[in-house]
């Protein structure tokens, strides 16, 4: 990912986040996430985070309900620094993390006064997700395995731009907007490197294209 000099230093990343827990959400380091805030929670949890260092961490719930009575998320999530934000005359607030860094949930906190969620963050393990990432992947075949995606689905892709997108960013966007199953999406955050994420996603997008021509749906982890 290209950095800013807004962007906190690596060992300035804080112990302790506010937490967002957005089913089918995914967001990567270097990936750009509109999102609309309009849960009185997470209208504070916003508030709060425009007051300071601005991170907020997306995470996927489970399904599982926690002891508290809020639903268990999984271990690993990306942080995300807000990097606009506008106020709309209903009350929400529409606002645009931009992915830094990977993080694994340590602790769970008790929540914060505006009844949000908090967690101690262990960032150790991926100081590497604030560097641009370069790494030699398969692009033939992603983008070959994109456009059958694009013509089962009935999607227009701007080819033009696709083609001259630089790996890291074409990867780090489709994952991201390809329309991937919860599960399929954590396994994409989850993946080492970008090189491994590549071979994922073209795995995945080779069975979400190919499914419908199937007697049956395949059978999707």
């Amino acid at each position: 990912m290209a950095r800013t000099v807004f962007d906190p230093d690596f060992d300035a990343l804080p112990a302790v986040l506010p937490i967002f827990p957005l089913p089918g959400c995914l967001l990567l380091p270097g990936g750009r996430l509109p999102l609309n805030i309009f849960e009185p929670r997470y209208l504070a949890m916003t508030a709060d985070a425009l007051k300071g260092e601005r991170l907020i961490g997306m995470l996927q719930p489970r399904g599982e309900t926690g002891a508290q009575g809020a639903p268990e998320v999984f271990e690993l999530g990306c942080a995300g620094r807000v990097t606009a934000f506008s106020e709309t005359d209903d009350g929400r607030y529409l606002i645009t993390l931009t992915g830094l860094a990977r993080f694994r949930v340590a602790e769970e906190l008790a929540p914060a006064e505006g009844g949000y969620r908090l967690v101690r963050a262990d960032f150790s393990g991926f100081r590497d997700d604030l560097e641009e990432q370069e790494a030699e992947i398969d692009r033939a075949a992603l983008l070959a395995t994109l456009r059958i995606f694009f013509e089962r689905h009935d999607i227009k892709g701007d080819w033009e731009t696709i083609e001259q997108t630089g790996n890291e960013r074409l990867v780090t966007s489709l994952a991201m907007l390809c329309p991937f199953s919860p599960g399929e999406k954590q396994a994409l955050l989850e993946a080492p490197g970008l090189a491994e994420r590549a071979a994922s996603m073209i795995t995945m997008l080779q069975l979400a294209a190919y499914e419908d021509q199937s007697d049956g749906p395949t059978p999707r982890h």
